[in-house]
């Protein structure tokens, strides 16, 4: 049993390894594109186009085995674009049902914001049941299945901004930005060697079968978490609804229990990513900002100081003592 455990620390490292590898400057994308991976939640990436979001999961999508799907969100998309349509057949007068593209492993809901409200429903469904009503029946997901939505923060004329409960529904809202002077040196001599050779065999195999992603969950969940760590994550879910602190009175909403959830699930893989069987308060203070970030609703006050939402967390992260 340890045994297999000890191998599966080692595939989960080699598949950071391999994506740091070709998705250059990105650390935290690749980071949290894998958490989301191993805790069977979506992602949400913000940040301006060109820094290696659609290559970067179409790279994991590689290396688990899995299969890939690029939707691009326009304002004229229909639910049907997205989970599939009745198709008649005239040769027997009856209708078949065409999948869509949410019937794959790995998505990429790509500038999500620019869909109309309509479309947004479809995929929350899709994210939140792992499942799609057609009509009268209801079509399940594939069992290893992951949401990357992109949104473009240049450009919000035209977009249809995610509701909450939407926004609630990642486990990860990740911020990304450019990569430094040596980074973009990197990324200039990988485009290179990729483009002298458009089939590189060393980069195709794949790391982790889907098999073996659902037993690194399982394993997850089993790590040991003292009642100490425990508590802190409730006592910080907590200080984010109080009203009467320096950051609830930039606040409408605190995060919710599925906040609390998620700061559990992302504080044990991230002990899991550094190959320890417990879990320690750094791991929680290292994914709280992406963890909450999506999920504190400002009130007027903050919009109208520009304060954002990183501010509050560091403030809830200063007021709440860790063990």
């Amino acid at each position: 049993m340890e045994t297999n455990k000890t191998n599966l620390y080692k595939q989960t490292q080699q598949a950071v390894e391999r994506l740091d590898e070709q998705i250059i400057g990105q650390e935290r994308l690749v980071r949290r594109l894998v958490m989301a991976l191993l805790c069977g939640g979506h992602l949400l990436v913000e940040g301006a186009p060109g820094l290696a979001k659609t290559r970067a999961i179409k790279k994991l999508a590689r290396i688990v085995e899995g299969d890939f799907h690029r939707i691009q969100f326009t304002p004229d998309l229909l639910p049907s674009d997205v989970t599939g349509t009745e198709v008649f057949r005239p040769q027997d007068g009856s209708f078949n049902f065409q999948h869509g593209p949410i019937f794959h492993n790995l998505i990429l809901a790509d500038e999500i914001n620019r869909a109309p409200a309509k479309v947004q429903s479809a995929l929350l469904e899709a994210m939140a049941e792992s499942q799609v009503s057609i009509g009268r029946e209801t079509l399940p997901l594939p069992d290893l299945f992951l949401v990357m939505a992109t949104q473009n923060p240049i450009e919000q004329e035209g977009t249809y901004p995610l509701p909450e409960a939407q926004l609630d529904r990642f486990l990860l809202h990740v911020e990304v930005g450019y990569p430094d002077k040596s980074s973009e040196e990197s990324i200039l001599k990988l485009v290179r060697t990729e483009q002298r050779s458009a089939e590189q065999q060393s980069n195709n195999y794949p790391i982790l079968k889907q098999r073996e992603v659902f037993e690194i969950r399982k394993a997850i969940t089993e790590l040991h978490m003292a009642k100490e760590v425990e508590c802190y994550i409730i006592e910080l879910i907590l200080e984010s609804r109080k009203t009467g602190n320096d950051a609830g009175k930039w606040l409408e909403f605190g995060a919710s229990p599925r906040g609390t959830i998620a700061l559990d699930q992302c504080a044990r893989c991230s002990a899991w990513m550094d190959s320890r069987d417990f879990v320690t308060p750094e791991d929680v203070q290292s994914v709280a900002h992406d963890v909450l970030r999506h999920r504190l609703i400002l009130n007027y006050e903050a919009h109208a100081a520009g304060i954002p939402a990183n501010y509050i967390i560091d403030d809830i992260l200063q007021n709440v003592p860790a063990p």
